[in-house]
């Protein structure tokens, strides 16, 4: 049987997607300056790491303009949210004495 250390998603290793995951779980969606602020990140930094979770189909990204100004906002998708949950189910398991 593996060790519960060895089932955390590690597509959830890095404190920043931690962090998106966690704020769009909270939250419908979230637009990009939303997340960047409210997370301290620039706009590299945050973009990779989005892009990171779209990839693993965890995060919807919708782009549109809002009249002249481009508009992104994300979404947790539901694999997603299930991935983050047992994520954190997990963790937790780990905090237990």
């Amino acid at each position: 049987m593996k060790h519960l250390i060895h089932t955390l998603n590690k597509a959830f290793d890095h404190r920043v997607r931690l962090g998106v995951m966690a704020v769009l779980l909270a939250n419908e969606s979230v637009s990009f300056n939303d997340l960047k602020e409210v997370l301290d990140l620039t706009d590299g930094n945050l973009a990779s790491h989005v892009a990171a979770l779209e990839k693993a189909e965890y995060v919807l990204v919708t782009k549109q303009f809002v009249g002249k100004k481009p508009n992104t906002t994300y979404t947790a998708t539901a694999a997603g949210k299930a991935a983050f949950q047992q994520h954190l189910a997990t963790l937790e398991k780990l905090l237990r004495p």
